[in-house]
């Protein structure tokens, strides 16, 4: 092995190393966020969503890895001037702690972490290798939780949706029905739909599923844009259908299925009709568009030497 490679081997270990110091470094600092965050997702439904996106911007990051090593840059005018953006908002919540609720510090710090991570991740790349990755490194912000004021006002708004997309259910069934708010009645039976009926987690989770589908099958910018766009309006749709099909079975086949597994566990069923319904409206989108074209010789004269 020549002297220069072994050179080049060396400077790439060391390169490494400060790239992972840095990481590193960035999570000592913000354990204390993201390990609250972890326990809110995990405890709390409306933030279950949260458990997928580590895990998925990794996979995205680390199928280019090679290649991105290829591209990689040292940058210390972007990242730099990002990781200070990202300390002063740190800093600003904890300046501004006694006006802010637990949970909005809790947002603002995990918002700051996140943005480190983009700023370590452009001084190690730089600008040129993250464009193929951009989207994972924006998918990390997913990490952040809606502060409780915001999810309550999202929550009402499921609400109001589900409760307007029951009600066009049961008149197009031909069932009379009379809506007040949140509430329905039909012959039988009233329908109140609370804020653990609003399909927070179900939506969420149809959003993030979809983001990543379309990011994967989709080339088109627009296209993709209009599923996610789509993705609300369907979770509001399936969970609307969900309310129809329990009132109509409690009040024509047996009253146990308004209190019974349908109804406390029968979410994952409708949750898998609305996303093959996103699915097919996907593959119906993706129809439109031209084959995707290989990559330029450059690419793969730098994914070959990277390998």
């Amino acid at each position: 092995m020549s002297a220069s490679v072994k050179n080049s081997m060396m400077k790439s270990k060391k390169h490494s190393a400060m790239f992972l110091s840095l990481l590193a470094i960035s999570i000592l600092i913000g354990w204390q966020p993201l390990l609250r965050t972890f326990v809110l997702s995990w405890q709390n439904d409306e933030y279950t969503h949260i458990l997928l996106i580590l895990p998925v911007s990794a996979v995205f990051v680390l199928i280019d890895w090679g290649y991105l090593q290829g591209l990689r840059q040292w940058n210390f005018r972007v990242g730099p001037l990002i990781l200070l953006i990202a300390a002063a908002i740190a800093c600003s919540a904890w300046f501004w702690s006694a006006s802010l609720s637990s949970d909005e510090q809790l947002a603002i710090r995990m918002f700051a972490l996140v943005l480190a991570w983009i700023g370590i991740f452009l001084i190690y790349f730089g600008p040129v290798a993250c464009r193929p990755v951009l989207f994972p490194l924006l998918f990390l912000f997913g990490l952040v939780p809606i502060p409780e004021f915001l999810l309550n006002s999202i929550v009402a708004l499921l609400q109001r949706g589900s409760a307007w997309s029951a009600h066009a259910f049961f008149a197009l069934a031909g069932v009379p029905v009379i809506g007040q708010g949140v509430q329905l009645t039909i012959p039988g039976l009233t329908i109140q739909i609370a804020q653990e009926c609003s399909s927070i987690r179900s939506s969420s989770m149809l959003v993030v599923t979809t983001l990543v589908i379309a990011q994967v099958l989709l080339r088109s910018s627009w296209r993709k844009a209009l599923i996610i766009i789509l993705a609300v309006p369907l979770s509001v749709a399936k969970n609307g259908l969900r309310i129809f099909t329990i009132a109509m079975l409690g009040t024509r086949v047996n009253r146990g299925y308004l209190t019974g597994r349908l109804h406390h566990q029968g979410g994952i069923l409708f949750f898998l009709i609305a996303l093959i319904a996103e699915i097919a409206l996907l593959l119906l989108l993706r129809r439109g568009e031209n084959p995707r074209p290989g990559p330029p010789l450059e690419s793969l004269q730098a994914r070959s030497a990277s390998v």
